[in-house]
């Protein structure tokens, strides 16, 4: 049997110019709910601010390369979880933290904030604990990533439709809101498209190795989803801001992360299959776990 590390998923340049334009006309969506005021409001809140940037961009990244040294997995599924976790939120967080009766608001604004802040932070994080973690070190080494080119790619999937999302929302609230409504609910059918086109070929590499990423991928995310919790609580924030940042550090933007694999790493295997799984299981995980909170009548503090 090949070894995972050595697998690559299949993806033609013309799917990944689709992959692409699915991403940009998704994160405009986003953009389409976000105004200023959000950034402003968060000035507000100082501290949940410093917490959702410490969960999202510290402490997610450093306890996923704890986890990779704990569990020692393949190469190329290591550099997946570390890709996984520099990715920004999911955009759809904000949906899951209102269905689990979380601080919406919130959720909108770290979304938002991090975002912004991934533009930056996701290309330092990844670069930084991969070549920190000596074997995927050597795999990055073999593809010569090129940091220039990551750092503008994630500046023109994020940056720009966050941009122009943000200025026809403030030009013109009403047809703003409009199309996010449209585009909006398509960020889940978007992600389910790209892997269904990522995999329709490959299908034998996916079923051959799934159950490499299966069990490391449920456990990846119900860490991501616990620290998000247990931290809000540690600095004793309501029930409601800990239902908040726990899916907000749990639920990751993957379609992100597959775009980069396949732009930068030639839809390695290990790290497509991580990504995809991540992918579709956050999905499942997050909305189990609103829908508990949101039967839940207890407000725990």
């Amino acid at each position: 049997m090949q070894e995972l590390d050595k697998v690559q998923i299949n993806f033609d340049y013309n799917s990944l110019w689709v992959l692409n334009l699915a991403l940009a006309v998704v994160m405009f969506g986003v953009a389409l709910g976000i105004t200023f005021d959000d950034f402003k409001q968060l000035l507000k809140q100082p501290k949940l601010v410093l917490i959702g940037v410490l969960l999202q961009f510290v402490l997610l990244p450093l306890v996923t390369f704890l986890l990779v040294i704990l569990i020692k997995p393949q190469p190329s599924i290591a550099l997946g979880m570390f890709m996984v976790a520099a990715c920004p939120g999911g955009n759809i967080s904000n949906f899951m933290t209102h269905l689990a009766k979380g601080n919406t608001a919130l959720s909108v604004s770290l979304t938002a904030f991090a975002t912004f802040l991934a533009m930056f932070m996701m290309p330092f994080n990844f670069s930084f604990y991969s070549e920190l973690y000596e074997p995927t070190a050597q795999i990055i080494k073999t593809v010569e990533l090129d940091s220039f080119g990551l750092v503008k790619l994630v500046l023109l999937i994020l940056g720009v439709p966050l941009l122009f999302g943000m200025l026809l929302r403030h030009k013109n609230a009403a047809l703003a809101l409009k199309l996010s409504k449209l585009l909006k609910p398509l960020s889940i059918v978007v992600f389910v498209v790209i892997i269904v086109i990522a995999f329709s070929n490959n299908i034998d590499v996916f079923n051959n190795y799934i159950h490499y990423v299966f069990a490391i991928g449920v456990t990846h995310n119900l860490i991501a989803l616990t620290l998000g919790f247990l931290v809000a609580k540690m600095f004793r924030l309501s029930f409601k801001n800990q239902k908040t940042l726990a899916i907000e550090t749990g639920i990751q933007n993957s379609g992100l992360g597959l775009l980069l694999i396949f732009s930068f790493f030639n839809g390695l295997g290990g790290m497509a299959i991580l990504a995809a799984f991540w992918g579709i299981w956050h999905i499942v995980s997050g909305l189990l776990l609103a829908f508990f909170w949101s039967r839940k009548k207890t407000i725990i503090i």
